[in-house]
């Protein structure tokens, strides 16, 4: 049978007419982010409140039992300050934005309702001082400047912040009468939240409730969860690095294709997937699988 997996490539260490080494001789610059510096945290927010919908307070609030289907990170808003007494130093602020589907039972029968809840999570991050404006021709500039343009100037000098964070895990999810709710926390803002802040939510995350939520002052019932995120953090700068390289080679596999008539003759040739049975860093690897890696 042909094999279909991609094996190493073996121009790496073969030299071409020239005579002239393929493989580590040469090096080249390159342009990346760096990361500066970076951090994980485990978060969990407790009496967030969830937007609904018209339809979907109407449903929670004749609701008798409610319970969390999932839950998705959609959006966020992250935006970074130096701080003033600590030079080097950032305050990174991040908005998540979280779609969220419950099902409910109003007078025995089943609901499926969609909400979305917002919480708030900062950290401070070093990120470096910059001392450079970055300038980046465009496609369109010609060898005079008709015109100024904003998007081949970076007005700031601030470092990148990048959020890398997974679903959360909803904890708890009830039903409680708005007055309660307000008791329930002290601090007023998108991450507490029984404010009325549901006008800081973005239009292309309100699109996921029909455009609008219900947030008016007769809503006697709220509905509230608690979260929990995993999250890491970074703080990125533009850098420059002589690293080694290769040329590229052309690949030793062929191309198969599937015929119309015998899709399991095309299945048999594919290899068989051992890493997701007996991942690398598995501590008990059986002796068929040991056998498999070589």
């Amino acid at each position: 049978m042909a094999e279909t997996r991609n094996p190493l490539c073996s121009c790496a260490s073969q030299k071409g007419s020239d005579t002239r080494p393929v493989y580590g001789g040469d090096s080249v610059y390159i342009d990346v982010n760096r990361i500066l510096d970076s951090c994980r945290d485990k978060d969990c927010f407790e009496n967030v409140r969830v937007y609904l919908s018209d339809i979907g307070q109407e449903i929670v609030d004749h609701a008798t039992t409610i319970r969390a289907k999932c839950a998705e990170v959609v959006d966020t808003c992250i935006s970074v300050s130096p701080m003033n007494f600590n030079r080097g130093f950032y305050q990174i602020s991040m908005r998540i934005f979280v779609h969220m589907e419950f099902e409910t039972c109003v007078g025995g029968k089943p609901q499926c309702i969609d909400g979305l809840a917002v919480v708030e999570k900062n950290v401070i991050l070093f990120g470096s001082e910059g001392h450079v404006r970055i300038f980046r021709s465009k496609a369109l500039n010609g060898l005079c400047c008709d015109g100024y343009d904003p998007d081949r100037i970076a007005d700031d000098n601030l470092p990148t912040a990048v959020l890398e964070i997974a679903d959360p895990v909803v904890l708890n999810a009830k039903i409680v009468e708005k007055c309660r709710c307000q008791e329930l926390t002290s601090r007023c803002s998108c991450g507490c939240s029984c404010c009325s802040c549901g006008g800081d939510i973005p239009d292309r995350v309100l699109t996921l409730l029909g455009g609008t939520v219900c947030n008016v002052p007769e809503i006697e019932h709220v509905l509230v969860v608690a979260l929990g995120f995993f999250s890491v953090v970074r703080m990125e700068r533009p850098a420059q690095f002589l690293v080694s390289a290769m040329e590229y080679c052309v690949p030793d596999k062929e191309c198969v294709f599937t015929e119309d008539d015998d899709p399991c003759s095309a299945f048999r040739r594919m290899s068989f997937p051992v890493e997701q049975f007996c991942p690398k860093d598995c501590p008990n690897i059986g002796p068929s699988c040991a056998h498999e890696r070589g």
